[in-house]
This record gives structure tokens, sequence and C-alpha cells, in this order.
């Protein structure tokens, strides 16, 4: 029974083979998925632009860290975070007890040598009445001189302690020295104060400037006075500013120079620690050859980014690219493309790799 079932899964399968062999047909599959409408554009080398973007953040042109010059306890903060605060207001007091009793000891000093000046001074006098009618020597004299000397300068000594303690005196009352907004507060009333650890920091916001860096290979086109445009996205502004200050050195900055802008905004919008994009136009030969393309045709996957590209059959291919610097609304590209090669700019429908496209 079991070998006639053999023969005939045999035959049957042996028929199959002879009907496909005779009819001599092939299957075929049809991709019915949708054609996507895309703007293309041709890489070309060309000049890298006459716009240098680099990422910035907005900061106050006036700003102060509040701390102390001598070691003490702190007794009083009179602002919190936030507070508005005039110049010469008093924002932190340091306890002073240790200079109340140096205080006391240098003006009794000063009483004494007051004193002894007083009667080394009427011995002076007297010697002196001695000496006119022949009654002292010349070193009798001589000596109560600069016994009197010596007293007078003891008590400048003194008074020259006093105003030294007056100085540090002045540092318990720590006041504003700008006018501003408190931006951070850093220390508490009971913490130990050491010269220089900030306590407090203050912001003027009447004038904002942006700080962005700046690469050593594009410093030289930088120059003082260059007007510049500033994007700050969280302000939804685009502002114009001017460049204030250019670092003359990167050797703490890993080879980014530090550029200072001043913005011609009073926006309320704005606030420092806001980040930007200025804008440079580069002043200067620039290079050529360089391949660029639109910063809005990229596709961004993690940190891979890329852009698509268009195959012989028109169907769209995911490129990914090695990028360079930034120059406004373009970008460079240092490797992934040729110059020559189709990409896509913009699509009417969502693209994956192999999708057909027309353009």
């Amino acid at each position: 029974m079991s070998n006639q079932f053999l023969l005939i899964a045999i035959g049957v399968i042996l028929l199959g083979m002879s009907s496909c062999s005779k009819s001599g047909e092939k299957i075929t599959y049809t991709d019915n998925s949708p054609v996507i409408n895309v703007q293309v554009n041709t890489l070309k080398e060309g000049s890298s632009g006459q716009v240098l973007s680099a990422s910035g953040k907005i900061e106050a042109a006036d700003n102060a860290r509040i701390s102390t010059r001598m070691m003490g306890y702190i007794e009083r903060i009179n602002v919190e975070q936030g507070d508005m605060v005039r110049k010469g207001q008093l924002l932190v007091r340091i306890n002073s007890s240790d200079l109340l009793a140096q205080q006391a000891q240098i003006d009794a000093g000063i009483l004494e040598a007051k004193a002894n000046l007083n009667n080394i001074e009427k011995d002076l006098n007297r010697y002196k009445r001695l000496y006119e009618n022949k009654s002292a020597t010349d070193k009798e004299l001589d000596d109560i001189q600069a016994h009197y000397e010596m007293a007078k300068a003891r008590l400048e000594s003194v008074k020259q302690k006093r105003n030294e303690l007056d100085v540090q005196f002045s540092y318990t009352n720590i006041k504003a020295p700008i006018s501003g907004i408190v931006s951070a507060r850093m220390a508490n009333e009971g913490d130990l104060a050491n010269p220089g650890m900030p306590i407090l920091e203050i912001e003027s916001h009447k004038d904002l400037e942006v700080v962005a860096m700046v690469p050593e290979s594009e410093i030289g086109n930088i120059e003082m006075n260059l007007p510049v445009t500033v994007q700050v996205p969280a302000a939804n502004e685009k502002l114009n500013a001017k460049v204030t200050e250019i670092a003359p050195s990167a050797k703490y900055t890993g080879g980014q120079y530090q550029v200072k802008a001043s913005l011609d905004s009073k926006s309320e919008l704005l606030k420092p620690g806001m980040y930007a994009t200025v804008d440079f136009p580069v002043q200067g030969k620039r290079k050529m050859g360089t391949l660029m393309i639109p910063r809005s045709s990229l596709i961004e996957k993690g940190q891979l980014q890329g852009v698509y590209t268009i195959s012989e059959d028109n169907r769209a291919l995911l490129r990914w690219l090695r990028l360079g610097k930034t120059y406004g609304e373009n970008i460079e590209v240092l490797s992934g493309l040729t110059a020559g090669e189709k990409y896509v700019l913009s699509a009417e429908g969502k693209l994956v790799n192999g999708s057909k496209v027309n353009y």
C-alpha cells in the first residue's frame, strides 16, 4: 500500500514539471507602490558661500560675580534669585566680630600713642627753653627731639592700622557694583565665605550680547564692527548685531576663537542663556570647489545624516554623508556625494529606501 502512494506522488510531480516545461511561461511580480513626486537638485562644485554660521549663546554684556575679599561667616544676604537690585545696594553682610575686637585694641593704642606724644612734646618744649638759656646741651636736645619723632611715628603707625581696619570693615558690607537682576545665589547665611568664593551673580539685561565660537580656519575673515545676523529659536527672533570683541587666543578653547557681538534689540523675550545661531558675512577670498547642499534636504537618524539620491531607474536611495562646516542655510559635503549626482531637495510624500520617484 505504501509503495502505491509513493508511485502516485512521484507521478504527480513529474506531471507538473512536464506541464511547466511545455507552457514556457515565467512568473512575474507587479510593483504597485505609489510614485512620489520629488524636487531634485544636481550637486555642483562652487564657492563655499558668503555666510559662516556658528552656534552661540545670549549673555548679559554687563554682569558681576559677587564675592568677599576677606574670610568670614555670612551674617546676612538681603536678596534672592530673581530680585532686581540697584547699584550701591547692600547685598551681603559678613560677620565682623573679629574686626570689632581689633578695632577696640587699635583705638586704645591710638589713645596711648597720643598721650605719649603729648608728654614728649611738653618735654621737648621745656628742653628748647633750657637750651636757649644755655641750661641744656646739644645732645640732650637731640635726644628729646629723637624721642618726639619716634612717638609721632608711633601714632601715625597706629592710625594707619586703623585705616586698614576700616578698609576691612568695608569688605564686610558687600554692595551691588551694577544695577540688574540677581541671576544666581550660590551661598546661604551661616556659610563660611572665602576670598574669591562666589556668593551672588548679577546680570544687567539692559544690554545683551551673543557669544559664539569661530574655528581657527575662519577667524581671519571676522573683523571688528562686522554686522551679523542672530537667530534665537527660543524667542522666535531674528536680530541684527555687531562684532565688538574677538579673542586674541584660542589656547584654552580647543582651537575655537570666542567672538562677541552686541545685539541691537530691546526685546523682553530675550534672556541670557538662550541658544542662538550667528551668521557671519565672510569677508575675503573663499575656497572654491566646495560641495554644498541645503541643510533642509538632510535626513537624520540618530547621529547619522544623509540625503536621498536618484538611481537610474528613478528610485530614491538613502546615502549617508560626512559633513563639514555650516554656511548659512547650506552645509559642506566632505564625502558621500560627488559632483554631478542628483539628490532630493523635497518630497510630496514620505520617502523610504527604494521608493519610486518622479521629478
